[in-house]
């Protein structure tokens, strides 16, 4: 609700005009500027309690921290002492203070992780950061990986299971929210636990954190396919009408999207006389060329498409 809004619930009783009602700052009242009544007295003043005039006054005088970081342990709240041996002045340190200040920080990283929520927190959020920058992901990507790690470990979901396991299946569950072609295999390549123990890993994330995951869309894999492949762009979108297509008709239910989006690209690089081998278009896609070859086979058969002869 805006102040002007509030002002105006707030006074709607006084007989005095609404626009005639103004608020002394240096009083606390709000006081009726035709009759003079002070219509409330001692107000709290919401805002700060320094005045600028100008934007960069504005910036300049505002007292405001760094935003949240989801993918550091205690969000970023608490300070860092770092291992530079220089003081602010930029003067290097003495022998005796550079000792001084390795002890600060040693203590300052002890006071930091002090239960073992933030130890377990601490080494899986370098395990998201480590995984989430093999894969290239987006920081909206870790950091919702981050949020759904951490209400696992509030429902105490994690103990007994592996850390790897479960930074790697709310990784998977935040690709699959937002829409980032990764498939369950790309992922578990970079943990030590296997992909059984993943998959089992985000069956639980979903079924006891009820988060909502969209059905995986063959679409969001043409993109990252093309680009790999080098492939033009109008590669890219012949695969995504060719999909559209598929979808329309049923083709698309019950089959792996990532092999349908390779066989979608294989062929609408044929048309585009930009071809690829179904082998290199599979490693790509992380499926095997038998997948690729029977989806080629199902959309040129089902969708009556016109190969060119080579």
């Amino acid at each position: 609700m805006s102040q002007d809004s509030e002002k105006d619930s707030q006074f709607s009783s006084s007989p005095c005009p609404q626009d005639k009602i103004i608020f002394d700052a240096e009083r606390g009242e709000y006081i009726c500027t035709e009759t003079g009544e002070v219509i409330e007295e001692r107000a709290i003043d919401q805002g700060p309690e320094w005045r600028a005039f100008t934007p960069e006054e504005k910036e300049k005088r505002s007292r405001v921290g760094g935003p949240l970081n989801q993918t550091i342990h205690d969000r970023g709240l608490s300070t860092l002492i770092d291992w530079k041996d220089k003081d602010a002045m930029g003067r290097t340190l003495d022998p005796r203070r550079r000792l001084e200040a390795l002890r600060w920080r040693k203590w300052q990283i002890r006071a930091r992780i002090q239960s073992s929520i933030d130890r377990n927190l601490a080494q899986a959020m370098n395990e998201l950061e480590r995984i989430g920058n093999l894969l290239s992901l987006p920081k909206s990507v870790k950091d919702e990986a981050a949020l759904i790690y951490r209400k696992a470990v509030e429902k105490g979901l994690v103990r007994g299971r592996s850390i790897e396991s479960v930074v790697a299946a709310a990784i998977y569950a935040a690709c699959r929210r937002m829409k980032i072609a990764r498939t369950l295999d790309e992922i578990s390549q970079y943990t030590k636990a296997n992909r059984k123990e993943v998959a089992r890993c985000y069956r639980l994330l979903l079924r006891e954190l009820d988060v909502e995951v969209p059905v995986s869309d063959s679409k969001d894999y043409v993109t990252r396919i093309g680009s790999l492949l080098r492939l033009s762009g109008a590669v890219m979108k012949t695969a995504a009408e060719i999909l559209d297509k598929a979808k329309t008709v049923g083709l698309t239910a019950g089959k792996d999207p990532a092999g349908l989006a390779a066989a979608a690209i294989y062929i609408a690089a044929l048309q585009n006389d930009d071809r690829r081998t179904q082998k290199e278009i599979a490693q790509v896609a992380g499926v095997t060329e038998v997948t690729v070859r029977n989806r080629y086979k199902e959309l040129i058969n089902e969708l009556k498409i016109q190969i060119p002869t080579q």
